[in-house]
């Protein structure tokens, strides 16, 4: 994607002991006055080791892609006014078939989005196997494979990114909705249909119920993180529980931190740092047995949320609505109504 890597510019390893004050395995704050100073700052175009080559290799491959998606539906317009002036003139053949001809492209765009969700699953389950194995410690795990990291902290950005701007952009469900309820009609007037070549009922129906979502690309993540989880029993969920929470804690200290703050390269590599946290927040929250809000989490949360609350409201309205919807332990009992106020 040509992002910032999320530890760009900044001492890596230092920060990686630093985030770990909040870890039950340490609990002295002086530790942080020691480590500070230790180590050299990382390279922000962390290159792969030849343990990481192959499975970097695979996640390069559909990251390359990230970026023209993100063009794409940045891009996006709809086909709103011609879907309105055929509702509106639904015996004018010629508008019923400029709105077709308007939308079925479209969909094509849609069913490129939905189809870059499954390769994005599949590379997030290759790197939670590579950056969870039994072999190293979370913490060693992310100093040790850094390009591996970088790339999951680039595939949180991307996430968090495209479903800021699905959810600003209605034209999607609407345009979606219209092609679906014409397929239907010409289906029972047995009209041949072209766009049914691009878009099948099956898989309508899961394009469907993928941009029903508020965020679609985040609940892929969740699902995928969930059920990487479930499907390797014989792998301590601490191994991917701590590796979430090792990633927001790095990220909130970096951004916190005047000193390190200060190496930003721009506010761009701000905005990446805020979204990765929110995003390895949110997969802890749906992994962890009692979640990212309770008692016991390893992350801070109310340091996270702080952070985010002295970022400028408008840069970061969507990430705090991210957090307030798509979690799913914020409502539980046991969260404290001093979290709860934070996110009002």
């Amino acid at each position: 994607m040509g992002g910032p890597c999320f530890a760009a510019y900044l001492p890596f390893r230092t920060l990686l002991y630093a985030s770990r004050i909040y870890s039950s395995t340490l609990s002295k704050p002086t530790l942080i006055c020691t480590v500070l100073t230790r180590y050299p700052v990382s390279c922000p175009d962390a290159q792969p080791t030849e343990a990481e080559k192959e499975v970097w290799d695979q996640v390069n491959v559909v990251l390359k892609d990230a970026r023209g998606i993100l063009d794409d539906l940045q891009s996006y317009k709809g086909a709103g006014e011609a879907i309105r002036e055929a509702i509106q003139h639904p015996n004018d053949e010629n508008l019923q078939e400029k709105a077709w001809g308007a939308v079925v492209p479209l969909v094509g765009k849609l069913k490129k989005f939905y189809e870059f969700s499954l390769r994005l699953e599949a590379a997030l389950h290759g790197l939670l196997g590579a950056l969870t194995s039994t072999r190293y410690t979370p913490t060693q795990h992310l100093e040790r494979e850094q390009a591996l990291a970088k790339q999951f902290a680039e595939i949180l950005h991307f996430t968090l990114r495209f479903d800021e701007l699905k959810m600003t952009n209605p034209a999607i469900q609407n345009d979606f909705s219209y092609y679906r309820r014409t397929l239907n009609r010409m289906r029972i007037n047995n009209v041949p249909a072209e766009g049914e070549n691009e878009v099948n009922n099956e898989l309508a129906n899961r394009m469907s119920l993928f941009y029903a979502e508020a965020t679609p690309m985040l609940k892929t993540l969740s699902d995928a993180t969930t059920k990487f989880v479930s499907e390797n029993k014989n792998l301590p969920i601490e191994n991917t529980t701590d590796c979430l929470s090792t990633m927001a804690s790095v990220c909130k200290v970096m951004l916190e931190t005047p000193e390190y703050r200060s190496r930003f390269a721009s506010e761009e590599t701000a905005s990446f740092c805020l979204r990765v946290m929110v995003g390895v927040i949110i997969l802890y929250d749906y992994v962890h047995p009692v979640g990212a809000f309770a008692k016991g989490s390893k992350i801070d949360m109310r340091g996270c949320i702080k952070v985010l609350r002295d970022q400028p409201r408008n840069s970061v309205e969507g990430l705090l609505n991210a957090l307030r919807y798509t979690t799913k332990h914020l409502n539980d009992e046991s969260t404290s109504k001093n979290i709860k106020a934070m996110l009002q």
